[in-house]
């Protein structure tokens, strides 16, 4: 103990890294609030091929080293594959990590362990894994996955706190549980339905179920009936996690009292999105520090646009972490880690994008699996440590501070809603609404809490108790046509304005009225091919005078057969809703409807939108809430056209910001003029797939 307290003591005298200092000064505040963001967390996660040779490490060391800044953590995995592996396995390897950790403390780098695999993730090298009495983890119905395991089973548990005794004696500065804690499972799907797991969800509920009993309750009878037991069963697998958890922290810290611990994430609904909760389990009594990785599928780029969605997939996780959580590290991973799968100019943006959507660092996963030189890395390294300094001005610009703007509504019990009609539940897929409007320059946001405009899609309200759907209709709110025939059946009539009377799959065009909110385009056309993307096409009927049409329907003669399939309607308690009813989510590309959209927006919000993209171009765009009235905003270029005249409107006084690419070159750029409560600033160019960093002053 002596040792650990004196090692740490060194490290925060000669300052070796800003992670250590943070960690040191949440430790002894216990909360964030009082702290900035001073450049980004960053690390490089090592594969075992690469660091179980001594020569090939010191080669990784020495790549480091010639490019000296891209790092300040380097993290070792203790296994290549995805199954457990056996105990004897793991406290050899522990021991030769531990001689490897002294060997990068020394050349001044933060060194620490990922365990790779707890639990386990699938079926992987099974002929070399852990073998013995555990129980698999297991589906409803009744498949196994033998690389996995239920981490209820009190033997798994017992090698679980094996694994993290000799993890923490071999004195790692930080341990990094990987995301195998979870319950979907190559090539089972979800888990864990085992005989142990009904047992104690008896104990949970006063309800004895077997599988099969349990598939029924899930996925036949009243709605209402469903979604109580579906609910029930998202809490029991946050119980579970929460109760995996507490063994590795009494474990973990029964050894090291100030041992910082974190944990990798993806989309997490069925398990219960409960990670405000787990990161208090993981700190435990005495708030030690808790690191957070936040990821999702984004492999290559054969996809760019991909990049943005995992960006929103992160956003998400990060809007429910405690602000005691600073160190949030995206997971950038090139997994199979073929160089040319993935662009280093990619590699850079993506890790700039998820800073953009809450992250303050990146863990890089992107060097070679193999036990061979990284000469072909090389390039991808120098890359990173040429925009480190650009991931340090964003981290510091950005901080822990909210993102607001335009939320698409989730809650940690969305996934109780998948499948209601019919079908198997726990297959269902992400609850969360997939639309193109964070595409076209209008501004996301992941939380209701720092939302301006809500939307909301087809069983979403579901997962809300009825006070909670009226103040969202006391707000702005963007919907589709089924929702909002839910809502009206749920006896919400009075404040959505319309109802559906109809629908169509022939082939219809949307026309657009004379309103003001479509300005220049009334009587513009968006024809959207119901016979080659077949969407129903819906008649709203308006139920309060005051509801307005935006756009009706024609057949291909031009003959009208609807005269509203879109409107809006500001309701008795101060909420602006719009309802559409063709094509809700997807084609807002052309100018005339994504230019409908920013317009439809900024009303529903009231003028309270943070900002917004009026031109014409394929941006994203995350702006966070002003803290002490200074705006920080980033954006990006998703296109592979060069961004011309780019028109940003800013909800602002200030006439004058900063813009910043990822050199950290700076602009001045003043304000052209106001619109209402909006500053309107013209930036001159932005080159195709780039980001930049805007602060006013």
């Amino acid at each position: 103990m002596n040792k650990i307290l004196g090692t740490i003591f060194i490290l925060l005298l000669l300052g070796c890294t800003q992670v250590a200092n943070k960690h040191e000064d949440l430790a002894k505040t216990g909360s964030a609030s009082d702290m900035k963001v001073e450049k980004s967390f960053v690390s490089f996660r090592i594969g075992v091929p690469l660091w179980i040779s001594e020569t090939r490490c010191n080669e990784l060391f020495d790549l480091f080293d010639k490019y000296k800044g891209v790092t300040d953590e380097i993290t070792f995995f203790t296994s290549e594959t995805h199954a457990p592996l056996p105990l004897e396995t793991i406290k050899e390897r522990t021991a030769i990590l531990k001689e490897r950790m002294e060997q990068v403390r020394k050349r001044g780098y933060k060194t620490g362990i990922n365990i790779l695999t707890t639990i386990g993730h699938h079926n992987e090298n099974l002929d070399n894994s852990l073998k013995g009495d555990y129980t698999p983890m297991t589906n409803i119905d009744g498949a196994v996955c033998n690389g996995s395991f239920c981490p209820n089973d009190e033997h798994i548990r017992e090698y679980v706190r094996d694994i993290y005794q000799f993890t923490t004696n071999a004195n790692p500065d930080y341990i990094w549980i990987d995301d195998d804690i979870r319950f979907g499972h190559m090539p089972i799907g979800q888990g864990c339905f085992c005989d142990n797991c009904l047992k104690i969800f008896e104990k949970e509920t006063g309800i004895k179920y077997t599988r099969e009993s349990l598939r029924k309750a899930f996925n036949e009878g009243l709605a209402e009936e469903k979604l109580k037991i579906r609910e029930a069963w998202l809490q029991h697998n946050r119980n579970t996690i929460s109760y995996l958890f507490e063994l590795i922290e009494k474990t973990v810290h029964e050894i090291n009292p100030t041992m910082p611990l974190g944990f990798m994430t993806g989309d997490r609904f069925f398990e219960g999105y409960d990670f405000d909760n787990w990161a208090k389990v993981l700190a435990g009594p005495n708030h030690v520090p808790v690191m957070w990785r936040p990821g999702g599928g984004f492999y290559n780029d054969n996809i760019p646009g991909d990049l943005a969605g995992k960006s929103h997939d992160i956003g998400r996780q990060v809007s429910v972490l405690p602000e005691e959580v600073v160190s949030i590290q995206s997971e950038i991973e090139n997994f199979p880690y073929q160089r040319l799968k993935k662009a280093a100019n990619i590699v850079v943006l993506e890790a700039c994008s998820h800073i953009a959507a809450g992250c303050t660092g990146a863990a890089f996963n992107v060097l070679s699996m193999y036990d061979e030189p990284l000469d072909e890395y090389e390039p991808l390294v120098a890359k990173l440590q040429e925009t480190r300094p650009f991931f340090d001005m964003m981290a510091k610009s950005l901080g822990r501070s909210p993102i607001t703007g335009i939320q698409t509504f989730w809650n940690k019990s969305s996934y109780i809603t998948g499948k209601l009609d019919n079908g198997n539940w726990t297959s269902s897929g992400n609850p969360v609404v997939s639309h193109e409007f964070y595409e076209i320059g209008l501004p996301i946001c992941y939380s209701n809490e720092h939302s301006a405009v809500t939307i909301l899609g087809k069983d979403n309200i579901f997962a809300l108790p009825k006070d909670e759907i009226q103040k969202i209709l006391s707000g702005g709110v963007y919907m589709d046509a089924p929702t909002l025939q839910q809502l009206n059946d749920m006896g919400f009539g009075e404040l959505t304005g319309f109802e559906v009377t109809g629908s169509e799959t022939k082939d219809r065009i949307e026309k657009f009225t004379n309103h003001p909110l479509n300005g220049d385009f009334a009587g513009r056309e968006r024809d959207n091919r119901q016979s080659f993307w077949n969407s129903p096409a819906y008649t709203l009927r308006k139920t309060n005078v005051n509801a307005q049409a935006l756009t009706s329907l024609i057949d291909y003669t031009g003959k009208q057969v609807s005269d509203c399939t879109m409107g809006i309607f500001e309701n008795k308690l101060g909420g602006r809703i719009c309802v559409a009813g063709y094509y809700p989510w997807t084609f807002m590309e052309n100018l005339s409807k994504s230019s409908q959209a920013k317009s439809v927006f900024r009303w529903l919000s009231k003028d309270t939108l943070p900002g917004y993209i009026a031109s014409f171009q394929k941006i994203n765009l995350w702006i966070r809430e002003p803290q002490d009235e200074k705006i920080a905003l980033a954006f990006t270029n998703s296109s592979f056209d060069a961004v011309e005249n780019m028109t940003l409107m800013l909800r602002t006084e200030n006439t004058t910001i900063k813009l910043y690419d990822m050199e950290c070159k700076e602009t001045t750029i003043r304000s052209s003029g106001s619109d209402g409560l909006y500053q309107k600033f013209v930036i001159s160019e932005v080159d195709p797939w780039q980001m930049r960093l805007v602060v006013s002053e």
